[in-house]
């Protein structure tokens, strides 16, 4: 009798780690499961882990990136290319502030960056500028944590200080990741699936927990559609019924609950309803607390009900500015955050 059963694949395996580089190898997967994983590996390992970068930059005497300084060999567009190609690696996750100051004569390297307790320089051999004359350099850096790619326009809706030059920022900690896919033999067939992916990071973390991480992220993602009906949770704490759909419409005026204190003026029953349902990506949140959010799978304000102070704290990405741009957003919605 022929055997319908789908095999399970094999852990992965380590074919080489050295430095920040790694090869790992998956076996015996299903016949066209190699391209099915490694494909959906790579994409989320390119786009979804998280690491530091440069958001913004203060130079003084600089008002723009096309301008030139007397005393220095580059101009300031080769600086700031200079400056975006630092590792930096946070400790923390609420942005900080890194400062380089230089008198001239002097080679300026990324180890002259003054960055306190909660920022570390991978790269401090890294050639930031010349100074060729008896004139000082004297440079502020902003550092955020983040996902992916995130362009200088989306940092300039934000209110910056004059003299203050946005840059693109490249969150991702991954220099390259490729896969190939091999037949091999699994019993009497040999048309299963051998996966291997190549993976270099830039140090900040290693391949072994870029893959890893990765798994999870895939995952937690299909856990969270593994049924047709997403279930509609709202928040008990605001006094609304967990019931939708059917059993909502069923219900009579005089047997809907009582609004909790800390709903406020909301509105009640059904509208209120449809204030939780609000996605979160239309709130009035930063790029920074709104990825953070999306990591967490915490998609509508019903969602971020149901969440504790301590809770969103928890959360990659969210510290207490992202705790205080959640509790103006409650306001707006006559909701209060639980403690």
């Amino acid at each position: 009798m022929p055997e319908y059963k789908i095999i399970m694949p094999s852990r992965p395996r380590v074919v080489l780690e050295e430095g920040n580089k790694g090869v790992f190898e998956i076996d015996g997967l299903y016949p066209g499961y190699g391209h099915t994983l490694g494909n959906s590996l790579r994409r989320i390992i390119l786009s979804s882990l998280s690491g530091a970068s440069i958001t913004s930059i203060k130079i003084d005497g600089v008002s723009h990136e096309f301008q030139t300084m007397d005393g220095i060999k580059e101009d300031v567009i080769v600086i700031i290319l200079n400056l975006k190609k630092t590792c930096f690696k946070m400790i923390s996750d609420e942005p900080q502030m890194v400062a380089l100051s230089i008198k001239g004569p002097k080679e300026v390297l990324a180890r002259d960056i003054k960055t306190g307790g909660q920022v570390e320089i991978l790269n401090p051999e890294l050639h930031i500028a010349e100074v060729t004359g008896k004139v000082n350099l004297n440079i502020e850096m902003k550092i955020e944590k983040g996902l992916g790619f995130i362009s200088k326009e989306a940092f300039q809706k934000e209110k910056v200080d004059v003299g203050t030059i946005a840059v693109d920022a490249i969150f991702s900690p991954i220099r390259r990741v490729a896969y190939e896919v091999e037949n091999m033999r699994v019993g009497d067939k040999t048309n299963h699936n051998r996966l291997r992916i190549s993976i270099e990071t830039d140090g900040t973390l290693t391949a072994r927990e870029a893959l890893s991480v990765s798994i999870e992220i895939m995952i937690n993602q299909l856990k969270a559609i593994i049924d047709f009906k997403e279930p509609e949770e709202l928040p008990t704490e605001v006094g609304v019924s967990t019931k939708v759909g059917k059993d909502k419409e069923e219900e009579t005026e005089d047997k809907k609950p009582a609004r909790h204190a800390s709903q406020g003026d909301a509105g009640g029953g059904g509208d209120f309803v449809d204030v939780l349902k609000t996605r979160a990506d239309s709130l009035d949140l930063s790029t920074r607390t709104l990825n953070a959010l999306t990591a967490a799978n915490i998609r509508t304000l019903g969602g971020l009900a149901r969440k504790k102070r301590e809770d969103l704290l928890e959360i990659e990405g969210i510290g207490e500015k992202g705790v205080a741009e959640i509790k103006k957003v409650f306001n707006k919605f006559g909701l209060n955050l639980k403690e």
